[in-house]
């Protein structure tokens, strides 16, 4: 067994942005031979999350609403009267989608439904650069 990880690097547009990474996660377990085993997904911060979706314009404009109505944008927060920085909804989005996700992986493929993409979801309300952190457990080709 092996324990390996990975970092990818992205730039978001902020506010919202739901950016596919699917395929970066295919590249490294092929470039690594990840064969069976279990890849964390996870983003270091607490104004961005990952989870999975069907990665189309319908439903990434769905999500972006049902969290503008569970957290909107435009309310006073007590975090924004602490640090007076105007992300308080930003936050609470993070917390609910959740910094993380594990994804199993069989024959050298992450076990994802057909239309189950894995995003990163930004809900700072700014641009940022952010760092996605890939741990794959498991066997690798060739026995490791």
């Amino acid at each position: 067994m092996v324990v390996l990880h990975h970092e990818l690097q992205l730039s978001t547009s902020g506010h919202g942005q739901v950016v596919d990474i699917t395929a970066d996660l295919g590249r490294w377990l092929a470039d690594i031979g990840g064969a069976e085993g279990m890849v964390s997904v996870f983003v270091p911060g607490s104004t961005a999350a990952v989870t999975t979706l069907e990665f189309e314009s319908g439903c990434v404009r769905d999500l972006d609403e049902v969290l503008e109505r569970l957290a909107p944008s435009g309310q006073p927060y007590h975090h924004d009267r602490r640090w007076g920085d105007g992300n308080g909804f930003s936050h609470l989005r993070a917390a609910l989608l959740g910094p993380s996700l594990t994804v199993p992986v069989a024959a050298g493929r992450c076990l994802l439904g057909t239309w189950q993409q894995v995003v990163l979801v930004e809900c700072d309300r700014r641009a940022r650069r952010r760092r996605v952190v890939l741990t794959f457990v498991g066997e690798c080709e060739g026995g490791d």
